[in-house]
């Protein structure tokens, strides 16, 4: 899940710390494996970024075809439908918002060089 995420790119939520004892049930995304985002090359931030994109893709994915089952009525469990529309936007405004931060990253580069 994206707190998952959030812990490990911006050290909110470590093992030992208080935060990552409350979402101890929350299941990680897997696509933030510790190697690929510390690899010193440069294109394990690259992979990260990738790899988010694809799970927010999936995670899309998954939550328009449970709306679609809840609205048509073959859906038993409406809060795996509730859970994965959410999971879908908190992914979301992670991606965004690391997009974001890239962005004016770029921008203060670009202001130092000129």
């Amino acid at each position: 899940m994206a707190f998952d995420a959030l812990g490990a790119i911006g050290g909110v939520a470590g093992a030992g710390s208080a935060a990552g004892r409350a979402v101890q049930g929350v299941q990680g995304t897997g696509y933030l494996d510790g190697t690929a985002a510390t690899s010193a090359s440069g294109g394990g931030f690259a992979t990260a970024l990738t790899g988010a994109v694809d799970n927010l893709q999936q995670l899309q994915s998954t939550s328009k075809e449970l709306a679609v089952s809840a609205v048509t009525g073959n859906l038993d469990d409406i809060h795996a439908a509730t859970l994965a529309s959410s999971r879908a936007q908190i992914t979301l405004e992670l991606v965004a918002a690391v997009r974001n931060k890239g962005v004016d990253a770029f921008n203060e580069i670009m202001r130092m060089q000129a």
